[in-house]
Formats: C-alpha cells, sequence, structure tokens
C-alpha cells in the first residue's frame, strides 16, 4: 500500500494532555508537559479542517522542551486578580508532523493548508521543499518520530475520550522509533 506524505513544521507546539496531569512541585509551581502523540480525536479534528477524507498515519518528532510560563485563573472567578496561579508548560521546539494519506489528492489538499496540533497558536505549515512523498508502508514505519496507532478497543492503553464521537474512550499503542526527539543542538 503506498502512503503519501505531507510534512509539516513550526517553531513551537504544545498537546495538551487529556488528563491534564500537572507533574511536580508545589501547589503554585505547576508544571505540564506537551503529550508527544496525536489521539484519534486530534486527528480527527486535523482531517475536518483539511477536508480530506483520511488521516491514514502520522509522525511527530520534536527537538527538545521549552519551559514557558502561563497565568491561569479558574473561569468562576470574577474578580480581577482572585485565584490566580502560574503554570509552567512543556512546550515542544521545532516539531516535525508527517501525515500519511491514502490518496495523492488528499495530500496535495493538505500539501495547500497550514494546521494546528491543539492551540490555535500552535500553527505548522507544509514544507515546500519535501513536497509530496510517497513511501511503502514499511518506510513508513521506519521515519522517527512518535505515533499513537489507534486500536479501537482496550487492547492498549486509554488516550482520553473522543469528542467526535460521544466521548467514547479512545485506546491506542504507542510506537517511537530512534530519533523521536532529534539529537541536534541548540
Amino acid at each position: 500500500m503506498k502512503i503519501y506524505t505531507v510534512t509539516y513544521t513550526g517553531p513551537f507546539g504544545f498537546i495538551k494532555p487529556w488528563t491534564a496531569v500537572r507533574d511536580g512541585g508545589k501547589p503554585h509551581e505547576i508544571h505540564t508537559f506537551s503529550q508527544q502523540f496525536l489521539t484519534p480525536s486530534i486527528v480527527e479534528g486535523m482531517r475536518q479542517k483539511l477536508q480530506v477524507e483520511k488521516i491514514a498515519r502520522h509522525k511527530l518528532t520534536f527537538k527538545n522542551y521549552s519551559k514557558q510560563m502561563e497565568q491561569t485563573r479558574p473561569k468562576l472567578i470574577k474578580k480581577w486578580g482572585e485565584n490566580f496561579s502560574i503554570l509552567t508548560r512543556g512546550v515542544m521546539l521545532e516539531p516535525i508532523l508527517i501525515l500519511g494519506f491514502n490518496s495523492r489528492e488528499d495530500a496535495e489538499i493538505a500539501f495547500d493548508q497550514h494546521i494546528c496540533l491543539c492551540r490555535n497558536e500552535d500553527i505548522l505549515l507544509p514544507d515546500k521543499s519535501a513536497w509530496i512523498s510517497v513511501l511503502s508502508e514499511k518506510e513508513f514505519d521506519a521515519l522517527e518520530g512518535f505515533e499513537l496507532r489507534f486500536t479501537g478497543s482496550d487492547e492498549g492503553f486509554m488516550v482520553g475520550y473522543n469528542r467526535f464521537n460521544d466521548f467514547e474512550p479512545m485506546y491506542g499503542e504507542l510506537e517511537i522509533t530512534d530519533g523521536a526527539i532529534r539529537d541536534e543542538l541548540l
């Protein structure tokens, strides 16, 4: 089977973990790190935005994490200055996302558009120097990166609830190849 790939790049990206687990620190020192893979509902959101038939595969790599501070406030707090906290996010630096499509037509449609990992400010643009590559399944498997292979059942681990399908639980198995976090000088 042929896979038509489009490569997207950007300066940074953050994929909020579905559990919103905060790692380490005191209550006023909240840390959370970007998820390194795309869930089925993220892929479906990208598919809808791109208006293609199907995103068959994906691989995500990045260079490192950058700690960025963000001021947060619960929605129910109405008074300015009350109950603010500082959240330190581990944001991916220089993510590269390769999307694989079953048809050249879908790849060509995707090649002319930008995508967002999760937040609107995390824009990734198609790498115009890469054009559309045609790979076999085995060649795609060998690409560096993180890929969540969707299992559709509890064979894998739970990765959240699908907002596009009545919030059904989503499951997958994470495949990580060498070079998923690129070994480059910062």
